[in-house]
């Protein structure tokens, strides 16, 4: 499989339009098209998903019974915002289903051992709550359409905050399922998803005590500590930035020295589109090879968003290559490795300075692999896998 950062690219850009109580978009509405994208017109013509797949949810959480677990599958389809009934049929999301106190109800209701499910074609995300149900409303969007208020947990003020909830994120249509589990935004509920078609694929399952590790590992790190919110979530640094629980000038000082390393010597970072070879000259770092790719200094917000100086557009060229640079600098692995991106997650996360909150994700994983910030699907480190002749999906709710 052709590494997602190495196709046109998606990921980040759909970081934003999940923040605060904006009306949202859900982040995964644009993962197929970036997952195929590159893939051979052979394997294309392979992809044999149809119809409704199966999808079972597992509550083995140990610490909240089927009554206290409250499902929620809401997304787009056919360009409109809609959310999974319990019957297996998509509803189009209407404001007339704002209750007395001004929120929906659309929870589903978990069943005996495995709850099963029919999901038609649609991206979106799969939301557990815990405890309490989510407070979704229901409002009208800026060309008149209805549209959902998603929850934004690292947001104080966003009626959610209280509630202990997490997701996944999916696109399913004619092409195949594609789906992740991501710590991007938060980490608070330990979640695996099972994909069964060509083969059995599993992600994200957090190991025994991971949760409680990872926990601790955040606040353990100084500057990384105020992310963690009681027990109930971890807040990715990112945000934690524009909430004011992180410092703006975190990875300044790295930064400062990527900048001044590369100013006499020569970054390779190597792509589908071939290989770049770039340095700092005057203000900016400039790559030539198959494209020329140039990038303004970036500040911590940007490093943590992939964003900003590191944005990365969808042109197969300089989109890939921001995140590579994305991915080293979170990893911190620009300056100990002159040659990107860097295969060996020994070497991640080494140094002092480093996106301490996305080492305690993937620390937490049985596999490894995480999510912690929009490009770690660099080298296929993300929690994300795919299928074109999909048999079914189950989300798991993992012991705490």
């Amino acid at each position: 499989m052709t590494p997602r950062h190495q196709r046109n690219l998606g990921r980040r850009k759909l970081l934003f339009a999940l923040g605060g109580a904006a009306v949202a978009v859900p982040a995964a509405a644009a993962l197929a098209p970036h997952a195929l994208a590159g893939q051979s017109g052979e394997r294309r013509a392979k992809a044999a998903a149809a119809g409704p797949l199966p999808l079972t949810i597992v509550n083995n959480s140990g610490s909240f019974d089927n009554a206290n677990v409250h499902l929620y599958v809401v997304g787009n389809a056919d360009g409109r915002q809609v959310r999974l009934t319990p019957d297996g049929t998509l509803a189009p999301i209407a404001a007339s289903d704002n209750g007395s106190d001004g929120f929906t109800d659309y929870a589903i209701s978990l069943s005996g051992g495995e709850t099963k499910l029919s999901l038609p074609y649609m991206s979106g995300r799969i939301y557990v709550a815990l405890g309490g149900k989510l407070k979704l409303k229901a409002v009208t969007d800026g060309n008149g359409n209805a549209a959902l208020q998603y929850p934004a947990g690292w947001v104080s003020s966003d009626p959610n905050y209280g509630v202990l909830h997490d997701c996944a994120e999916f696109t399913y249509n004619s092409s195949g399922m594609f789906c992740n589990t991501t710590m991007v935004d938060m980490f608070s509920v330990p979640l695996s998803i099972r994909l069964t078609g060509s083969k059995e694929q599993t992600t994200g399952t957090v190991r025994e005590g991971g949760r409680a590790a990872a926990f601790a590992a955040v606040k353990e790190v100084e500057a990384f500590s105020r992310l963690v919110v009681d027990e109930t979530r971890i807040i990715a640094p990112g945000h934690g930035l524009d909430a004011g629980l992180f410092a703006e000038d975190y990875f300044a000082p790295y930064i400062d020295e990527v900048w001044s390393t590369y100013t006499g010597k020569d970054l390779k970072i190597t792509t589908n589109a071939g290989t770049f070879t770039g340095r700092v000259r005057g203000d900016r770092f400039t790559f030539d090879g198959p494209a020329q790719a140039s990038f303004g200094k970036p500040s911590t917000r940007d490093v943590l968003f992939c964003d900003g100086a590191l944005a990365a557009p969808n042109d197969g060229t300089t989109g890939p290559v921001a995140a590579v640079l994305g991915a080293g600098f979170n990893r911190s692995t620009l300056l100990s490795h002159p040659d990107q991106p860097t295969t060996d997650a020994s070497v991640f996360y080494g140094t002092e300075l480093t996106n301490h909150y996305s080492k305690a994700m993937h620390t937490a994983t049985e596999d490894g692999k995480a999510y912690g910030f929009a490009f770690d699907d660099v080298a296929d480190f993300a929690s994300y896998i795919q299928d074109t002749a999909p048999t079914g999906l189950q989300l798991t709710i993992s012991p705490f």
